[in-house]
């Protein structure tokens, strides 16, 4: 499931994690970087999770409706096309999906305001008429529904951030990374293949020292016992520079591109450099892409 992208980056904040607070031990870092991990799929299953519950809500809405003491034709009558979707069934009745949202507490039933905000949304969209007229009755383009939904109603949505925040400190920023996984799902499903837990590494290979796992642990080990070193090839290498006035985030960003260079060398170093130059465009200041890609680029090479 977490490419390496992603593990750079959650590795760079374990870094940075260190560099605030030098007394962790590595063993520490490296279960803090576990549960960061875990927590990824955590929230690909909490969003899963939401497709039962949007379904549940629009049923409760059409019975409600039914049970007015004058009810319109169209109430009477309504189109049932969402509620009797066939992607909500196969994930609220799979076993394995159903134990792992029950052992990890992942229930939106506290959150049944935001359910309810996010299907009246869904009602005024474009793709849910197109859906709802279509005259088809098929699980793609049940699938192909849910993956417009997770597109559309899940990422800047304040109240999913609010929830998402209040619900875990790992979920600030693998929103988007989770929804693309949800959406590769629903493809899945679409096709009409069984839901499976994604496994949490990208990689499947048999030799343990060339899997993801081992990536971001080594490098994560690499960066913290070689720390104080990297430190003083950054001093060395910038001496019209105060190291203290150099922030936090950029030396974590280095730091980790250097660990990577010297304990992957079979990685070419311009993608080591490329992958912590674009990571500095979200997690550092405007400056920092050129002064990352600038120092990486000289130390690596100086290597």
């Amino acid at each position: 499931m977490l490419n390496r992208r992603i593990l750079r980056i959650k590795a760079f904040k374990a870094i940075y994690t260190y560099a605030e607070n030098p007394q962790l031990s590595v063993k520490e870092l490296e279960a803090q970087l576990e549960r960061s991990c875990e927590a990824t799929r955590d929230l690909y299953l909490f969003l899963l999770a939401a497709i039962p519950a949007i379904t549940a809500e629009a049923k409760e809405r059409i019975e409600a409706a039914k049970g007015k003491f004058n009810p319109s034709e169209e109430e009477k009558h309504p189109n049932l096309k969402f509620t009797e979707n066939k992607i909500a069934p196969l994930l609220a009745e799979d076993p394995d999906f159903g134990k792992l949202i029950s052992k990890r507490k992942l229930s939106w039933d506290q959150y049944d305001v935001c359910i309810r905000h996010i299907y009246e949304s869904i009602k005024t969209q474009e793709y849910y008429a197109s859906y709802m007229d279509s005259g088809k009755d098929s699980l793609k383009e049940d699938a192909e529904l849910w993956e417009r939904i997770f597109e559309n109603e899940f990422e800047d949505n304040p109240e999913v951030e609010e929830i998402l925040e209040d619900m875990s400190i790992w979920w600030n920023d693998d929103l988007a990374y989770a929804l693309n996984w949800c959406c590769r799902s629903m493809n899945d499903l679409g096709k009409g293949s069984r839901w499976d837990l994604p496994p949490l590494y990208m990689s499947d290979v048999s030799d343990k020292e060339e899997s993801d796992k081992a990536f971001v642990v080594n490098l994560l080990r690499k960066a913290v016992t070689g720390y104080q070193g990297y430190i003083d090839k950054i001093a060395e290498n910038t001496p019209k520079w105060d190291l203290n006035r150099i922030c936090t985030t950029d030396l974590a960003l280095i730091i980790a591109g250097l660990a990577e260079a010297d304990s992957f060398a079979n990685i070419p170093s311009k993608v080591t450099i490329n992958e912590y130059v674009e990571i500095s465009k979200y997690y550092s200041t405007s400056e920092s892409r050129a002064f990352v890609n600038g120092l990486l680029d000289k130390l690596i090479n100086k290597h």
